[in-house]
């Protein structure tokens, strides 16, 4: 184990780099929480911000990580922000990726979603605000839960790969 004395020059170095390093992530959350819906159509594609931006709904079994075992981390198409790991997602049967927990629960907002003539959970990035999809209290344990995950939402970042910018 190394010791830095708190009134060194590398001591100080890392500090300021920790602080401009989360000023910078500040930054580009704002960006991204301030972007306009032509910005965004011109980021995604018209899929992705018909599911994403519109709260669309990809048609079922057709999506890129419905039967996708590689294991990761799946992360907001829109935004990067961390979502769900890959050891969390099972075989629901309903033709969208499931998972049975977020992340982290910071990760993910909870909206009351009543279209359709149903009373659902809506589930979105809190970063950016994207329709993720919904969640159910059908799940498996340890949870009881079901995120029911829309696959174009999402980008995969396998382990061992090194993370693309978005």
């Amino acid at each position: 184990m190394v010791l830095i004395k708190k009134d060194s020059v590398l001591f100080k170095q890392y500090f300021l780099y920790q602080y401009l390093l989360k000023k910078d992530m500040i930054e580009n959350d704002k960006k991204i929480q301030e972007m306009t819906d032509e910005e965004w159509k011109n980021k995604l594609t018209q899929e992705q911000y018909e599911v994403c931006r519109d709260k669309g709904t990809e048609i079922p079994f057709s999506g890129k990580y419905y039967y996708s075992k590689d294991k990761g981390i799946y992360k907001c198409v829109c935004c990067g922000n961390e979502l769900f790991k890959s050891d969390t997602k099972f075989d629901s049967g309903t033709g969208w990726p499931s998972f049975y927990a977020p992340l982290n629960q910071g990760s993910v907002e909870y909206h009351t979603d009543n279209t359709f003539g149903m009373k659902r959970v809506e589930i979105t990035c809190k970063k950016c605000g994207s329709h993720l999809g919904h969640v159910f209290d059908d799940g498996p344990l340890p949870t009881n839960e079901r995120y029911c995950i829309n696959s174009i939402s999402l980008r995969l970042v396998k382990e061992n790969d090194e993370d693309k910018d978005i």
